[in-house]
């Protein structure tokens, strides 16, 4: 018999927490799982008792964490689209810093981002040109932030001398597409923030300012410097034994 104090006070709370942290566990592995195989075979060529068995699950077990496999796969692209541009949102908020501490911690983020869900990104890649329109239009909004805060940034230096007068644009493009192989090269057991420091560090010397070098820029100076940063690139992403990474 309760006293007269406890049922004024109520009943006692629920206690909450480890219900909702086993269930973002088990989606979090669901997804996981999900770009992985979707990845490997595509969508169409994945069942959802193929990703049920990957996660060792049963099927009926899925369905109380994702509603059909097409959802699975709207969710996995509307975070692979959303991610990036936030992350670059947010460090080109910060007004304090200057344009090539900017840049270098946009293109680490990146980086690391990249190496943390490399599944997901190779799944992109391969369902890009397969999206339905509703997210292929969510995919293309999220690449064009991207680029904008890669542009702004860029321009924010050039204006004020800290990198040469590039086409910030073409510069901007650069870098991502150097940063885009990383899903491909990069392999479990490497060190993945001095992989990324050295990257970033790649990003900014792309466009930093010499003022020992008196040429004025040029699109083909621009292209070259490039192409030796993915020329470091490549030995990042070769093995010990001198041959290239398998993605």
């Amino acid at each position: 018999m309760t006293s007269p104090a406890a049922d004024a006070a109520g009943p006692a709370p629920k206690r909450r927490g480890r219900p909702n942290v086993r269930r973002e566990l088990v989606e979090r592995q669901i997804k996981e799982n999900a770009a992985r195989l979707f990845a490997e075979r595509g969508v169409a060529g994945t069942t959802l008792q193929d990703i049920a068995d990957a996660t060792g699950l049963t099927r009926q077990a899925v369905y109380h964490y994702v509603a059909s496999k097409d959802d699975l796969f709207a969710q996995l692209v509307s975070e692979i689209a959303d991610q990036p541009a936030q992350l670059l949102h947010e460090i080109n908020s910060l007004a304090d810093l200057s344009p090539d501490t900017k840049l270098r911690r946009m293109a680490r983020s990146l980086a690391l981002n990249q190496m943390a869900n490399p599944n997901r990104f190779r799944l992109m890649i391969r369902s890009e040109s397969d999206l339905p329109e509703h997210l292929a239009r969510s995919y293309r909004a999220s690449r064009r932030r991207v680029l904008k805060e890669l542009v702004e940034v860029i321009e924010g230096g050039i204006a004020d001398g800290t990198f040469r007068n590039v086409n910030a644009r073409t510069a901007a493009l650069g870098v991502i597409g150097m940063l885009n192989w990383i899903a491909w090269w990069h392999q479990d057991g490497d060190d993945e923030q001095d992989t990324a420091d050295q990257l970033a560090e790649m990003a900014v010397r792309t466009v930093r300012s010499d003022n020992r070098t008196p040429e004025s820029p040029t699109v083909e100076r621009i292209l070259a410097n490039v192409r030796r940063e993915l020329d470091m690139v490549e030995h990042l992403a070769r093995s010990d034994d001198g041959g290239p990474v398998q993605a």
